[in-house]
């Protein structure tokens, strides 16, 4: 059968009631030979799946009365486009995208979704759902960008998703995952990695560094352990990193100051100590700094000095709202140089990080 029209979705069985619509946990896939035509000529629906003729749920605003006929890119969350050349024949549009964000939808994820090869978008935020990711995600071959924010998906991280193999932009924040996340997430070409406000714990993995991502937020999880040293040797485009709200110890890796475009540095609310690293003063693109809440100490440069940056609850002297010296004589590690070696050499941005043995100055 040639796939001309072929519509998997998700999570719903759509009964007909009395002036609405009824969701309960199937699914109602839609498959066509399709006509070539514009408006998907051809479509069938059937429902998979059980229910127990008690399991509704309202469909506030109306989504699914869009979803009759057989001109599938009419429905409502559904986008079309004409398919690529491929060599494959495919004629007719086909379905590019799916977004229901703030559909207030529930049910689960169903694996007769990968069918659509052709999607490079899904966007279900703010829905409902429930369970996990399908393994047959892996076919979603064209999958670009993945959004299952703000539902109430849960066990481990869903390693599906790294098998995707254009996706560049993976949001599962505000969930109930759980558990470590695989070091493959920081070898795969994501541009954004968003899985804050999860139950994620464990230590970071050794290969952060790996990541070529432009923003990373792991922040409001159960991180704990040190920072991995590749941390300092990211990708220097990246612009925002978020890891406030973990169990994070240890030091900050001096080389932070190589990222030339970072925007957003929040490691605040966690357990890092020892001195602060100078080369904080060389983001120059620096927006949100914030190492609030902490056990930091050693001096500030004087560049941060006049910066409305966060440093507070600390042990940083001449700053205000520190931590009571009592306190921060009793840190453990809290005057810890994180093995840096003093320098009576002014800091040259530049060369942070840098292979270069000796930073300063030539002599004429």
């Amino acid at each position: 059968m040639e796939k001309s029209w072929v519509l998997a979705f998700l999570l719903l069985q759509v009964l007909p009631t009395e002036g609405d619509f009824g969701v309960g946990a199937g699914i109602g896939v839609g498959i066509g030979n399709g006509d070539g035509g514009g408006g998907g000529g051809g479509a069938s629906v059937w429902i998979g799946g059980g229910i127990d003729g008690q399991t509704h749920l309202d469909d506030p605003l109306k989504v699914l009365r869009t979803w009759v006929g057989s001109n599938v890119c009419a429905y409502r969350g559904v986008f079309c486009a004409d398919p690529e050349e491929d060599g494959s024949g495919q004629t007719g549009p086909v379905v590019a995208g799916i977004d229901l964000n703030r559909a207030n939808l529930q049910g689960t994820l169903v694996k007769e979704l990968s069918v659509l090869t052709d999607m490079s978008l899904l966007h279900l935020s703010g829905n409902r759902f429930t369970g996990t990711v399908p393994e047959s995600f892996r076919y979603l071959l064209s999958l670009k960008e993945l959004d299952l924010s703000n539902n109430h998906f849960s066990g481990p991280f869903p390693t599906v998703t790294l098998l995707m193999p254009n996706l560049i932009y993976l949001d599962i924040r505000f969930n109930n995952f759980a558990g470590p996340i695989p070091d493959d997430l920081f070898n795969k070409e994501l541009d954004a990695i968003i899985i804050n406000n999860n139950q994620f714990d464990g230590e970071l993995p050794p290969n952060l560094g790996n990541s070529p991502a432009s923003v990373i937020n792991l922040a409001n999880n159960k991180f704990s352990g040190n920072i991995p040293t590749s941390f300092a040797y990211m990708n220097p485009k990246l612009k925002e990193i978020l890891f406030l709200n973990n169990q994070l110890t240890g030091c900050i890796p001096e080389g932070v100051g190589m990222w030339d475009g970072m925007e957003v540095l929040d490691l605040s609310h966690n357990s890092l100590m020892g001195h602060l690293p100078n080369s904080i003063s060389c983001l120059e693109e620096i927006e949100v700094l914030n190492l609030a809440h902490n056990k930091l100490s050693g001096m500030l440069q004087a560049v941060l000095q006049e910066c409305g940056f966060d440093f507070s609850v600390n042990c940083i002297p001449g700053r205000d709202m520190q931590r009571p010296q009592p306190d921060c004589s009793v840190i453990p590690g809290g005057g810890l140089n994180c093995l840096r070696i003093p320098s009576a050499r002014p800091l040259i941005c530049g060369l942070v990080g840098s292979p270069e043995t000796d930073p300063s100055p030539s002599s004429p």
